[in-house]
């Protein structure tokens, strides 16, 4: 059976799919990607048991056939190639002969049999969102999942529906970020939990495009035209995360969000190995940022002006945490609500986007005396 493809088609097509296909495994039959020629219509698959991709594209074939082929070896011919027309000819023997203008290329196919199942998430409830929009409430939270995996829950991200919008959550125990898409709505109240690494292979596959997204109770699926990303989910129920955002935060510091990061990241220099920490001295309308490094008898102190309405404050940060917030908030200028010095502080950006809503919690760390 013969069918031809373009090659820069066919990578690109590739190249969406090969994410899925584990780099080191004990089931050899994971590092293939299967093949199925059906109706005119080629789709290629791969998965690592946890996260699976598949995409499709349209061809002219005679027959239907299924098989699995070495995906790194046919990704790296095709992306070696120069743009041209690739002449597949697949026989009976288990032999694939890959024909260009510059050469030939044979690689041996393997039956489908034992390739695993690709799950199936019902497309009964579908939820649709600009890929923009998902992408930029990845990026603004994904950076707090735990990274211990005593506690499965939190090294995922919370995609929780409500009538307020959806929710993004994420936290590690020691700071919170919830991301609010107020342009979806729902009724019911239910909670979705995606493993870290799903959310890191989507993050890269997502675009302008708008996304369709399928859920049950063990799988997801995210629909990118003609890509389809499932996931199984984290089957535990996430932390009461709201229990642990403080009511109280009659102390108001607002600050210059660039002035402060560029303060802070020069403050990652005095900081000292163990426990990353920085002092915030607040007062009239004054900010000492100050950090010290007991190992190598360094510090370091810079002043900026803010605005601040409160008591006068000492509060210890890790100062790591700190510059991963300001890194992945928008805006000019920011707000950290504070009680006291051993209450957790939420920072948000003063100036809200349309439909959207960020809140960023820290945990204080004890300042060294």
């Amino acid at each position: 059976m013969d069918f031809k493809i373009n090659s820069k088609i066919l990578e690109k097509l590739l190249s969406k799919v090969i994410p899925a296909v584990p780099s080191r495994t004990p089931m050899s039959i994971l590092e293939n990607f299967l093949f199925e020629i059906k109706d005119g219509s080629l789709t290629i698959s791969a998965t690592d048991l946890e996260i699976a991709l598949r995409s499709s594209i349209n061809i002219t074939a005679e027959k239907n056939v299924k098989m699995v082929i070495s995906a790194r070896l046919l990704y790296d011919i095709v992306r070696n190639l120069d743009d041209t027309l690739i002449n597949f000819t697949i026989d009976s023997k288990g032999k694939m002969r890959i024909n260009t203008d510059k050469g030939v290329y044979n690689l041996s196919y393997s039956p489908s049999e034992d390739f695993p199942e690709i799950p199936s998430v019902s497309k009964e409830k579908e939820i649709q969102i600009n890929g923009s929009d998902l992408k930029k409430a990845l990026d603004q939270t994904a950076f707090a999942m735990s990274k211990e995996d005593m506690r499965p829950p939190m090294t995922g991200m919370l995609f929780e529906f409500s009538p307020e919008g959806l929710k993004f959550v994420t936290t590690d125990g020691h700071r919170l970020v919830k991301y609010i898409n107020r342009l979806i709505v729902s009724e019911a109240q239910e909670q979705y939990i995606v493993p870290e690494r799903a959310i890191s292979v989507l993050l890269k596959l997502l675009g302008d495009q708008d996304v369709k997204i399928y859920l049950s109770k063990t799988y997801a699926s995210f629909q990118i035209n003609e890509l389809e990303f499932i996931t199984r989910l984290i089957g535990e129920k996430y932390p009461a995360y709201n229990s642990v955002i403080p009511l109280e935060n009659e102390n108001i510091l607002t600050v210059n969000r660039m002035e402060l990061l560029s303060t802070i990241r020069r403050m990652i220099l005095f900081s000292s190995s163990n426990p990353k920490q920085v002092k915030f001295s607040i007062g009239n309308n004054s900010l000492d940022v100050s950090a010290e490094d007991i190992d190598h008898g360094s510090d370091a102190k810079e002043n900026i002006v803010c605005d601040y309405k409160g008591d006068s404050m000492e509060i210890g940060f890790n100062t790591n945490y700190v510059n991963d917030v300001l890194s992945h908030l928008d805006g000019e200028q920011v707000v950290f609500k504070l009680h006291s010095p051993t209450k957790a502080g939420i920072i948000e950006p003063v100036q809200k986007q349309e439909n959207e809503d960020v809140m960023m919690l820290l945990m204080p760390v004890r300042i060294n005396n």
